[in-house]
């Protein structure tokens, strides 16, 4: 069941594991079956695309069901209770205020000598989102997703989700990507989806950019069409890291470790703590929260094998350790937590004190839960606006400010071996025909 390390020489080798999760050894044989999918749907299209959905998710298609259609989108708010929809808008609140701050603004600076620089923020024209079905229905994850495009601006967002039993999209899922905005729905999941949006068929028009989680194919695929496409990252299983002191209270840790727990069987669920009691009534309560869990088979699987809590010398030496893990989600279950806060150099969301559970930020504190995994969060970040837009350089110089620098670029084109490149400043400094 869930272990407990007093041992600092095992601690690094144990968080190395668990933050290597991700490589199996089968990757190679499942890229090529995803290879083999991105190819079929780049050259057959839609008749790929129901192949696939037939071999994978057991869903029988008539290209005419590609797109989930207006009768259903409509029916899907009979089926949601008024509790859930009212959750829903307050979150898209949230989310759309918080995301509204970050951004871009486009930019110009007058400089001397009439030189004009600046950037220039623009959307991209479509995106594409991918909503992971199976396990669980993920509202929240539509949200997380397509507000950031919207709020961006970005003219065209559109939705793909496996087909559950019946062919059916989860309504939930439905009045989701309604209240958020997006403008198209398609029931296919898995690498076709990914295929698709990347290549475009004769039902789903290409994008511009895929963003959403899925599993290892769906990975695997938005890796393939990098560069065809953007994407925002390569999600791997979830992770929750939590630094706790004497005052903590172990329930609670307890069930915010079993929250990441029960996401995914892979899923890492992590407690460094300084305080060995609060160690072991941790370990106590989490079996007891096991044992009437609905989840349990795949919770305790996570437990078992990606499950650790580590007693440490130091809330500074959790820190460090929490550095080299690099988790997607840090909990500081402290007193105080904005001192240890300066500690702290990566992590994908960080939640502070006894009262910001991560699941506060999963569904509608604001800041995106679409974050970076398995130690990417020393090089990357949550997704937000900035991942629909792309910006533009501005550049305008007078003749009089070519002139000043014409002579420096001459020399340098000249250095390079690009003789034209020279005389594009050259002619026009020397006012030459």
């Amino acid at each position: 069941m869930l272990r407990i390390i007093t041992q600092q020489a095992d601690v690094k080798a144990e968080l190395q594991r668990i933050c290597g999760r991700t490589q199996d050894e089968q990757v190679l044989h499942k890229e090529a079956t995803v290879r083999e999918v991105l190819q079929a749907v780049k050259r057959q299209g839609d008749k790929a695309v129901l192949h696939y959905t037939s071999e994978f998710d057991h869903q029988t298609l008539k290209p005419e069901e590609i797109r989930v259609t207006g009768s259903e989108l409509d029916a899907a708010y009979q089926q949601v209770s008024k509790d859930l929809l009212q959750a829903i808008r307050l979150a898209c609140r949230q989310i759309e205020a918080f995301h509204r701050q970050r951004v871009p603004k486009s930019w110009v600076h007058f400089g001397d000598d009439e030189i004009v620089l600046g950037k220039r923020y623009t959307p991209v024209d479509r995106a594409g989102l991918y909503v992971p079905g199976g396990r669980a229905s993920y509202p929240s994850t539509v949200l997380m997703n397509a507000i950031p495009a919207k709020v961006a601006g970005v003219p065209r967002v559109a939705m793909v989700t496996p087909p559950g039993a019946g062919k059916n999209v989860n309504p939930a899922v439905l009045v989701a990507a309604q209240e958020a905005g997006i403008d198209e729905i398609y029931r296919v999941g898995g690498a076709q989806a990914i295929a698709a949006l990347a290549y475009g068929t004769e039902t789903i028009p290409k994008v511009d950019v895929i963003t959403g989680p899925g599993n290892i194919y769906v990975t695997l695929a938005k890796k393939l069409v990098y560069g065809t496409v953007g994407i925002d990252s390569l999600a791997g299983p979830s992770e929750v890291l939590i630094i706790a002191d004497a005052t903590a209270n172990p329930v609670h840790v307890a069930t915010d470790l079993l929250a990441q727990a029960e996401h995914d069987p892979m899923a890492a669920a992590i407690l460094l703590t300084t305080d060995a009691a609060l160690a072991k009534n941790v370990k106590v309560a989490v079996e007891r929260q096991l044992v009437d869990h609905p989840r349990r088979i795949d919770t305790e699987k996570a437990i078992a094998h990606y499950g650790l809590i580590v007693v440490v010398e130091s809330l500074e030496a959790a820190a460090e350790l929490s550095n080299e893990f690099a988790p997607e989600h840090l909990e500081l279950e402290v007193q105080d937590p904005w001192a240890l806060i300066n500690h702290i150099r990566h992590a994908g969301a960080i939640f502070l004190g006894s009262s910001t559970p991560e699941a506060v930020g999963d569904y509608l504190a604001g800041p995106n839960h679409t974050l970076p995994t398995s130690g990417a969060a020393r090089y990357a970040s949550a997704l937000g606006v900035e991942t629909f837009m792309k910006h533009s350089s501005i550049i305008q110089y007078s003749h009089t400010a070519l002139e000043k620098v014409g002579s420096a670029i001459d020399i340098l084109a000249t250095t390079e071996g690009l003789p034209s490149h020279a005389d594009s400043v050259r002619r026009r400094v020397q006012k030459e025909e």
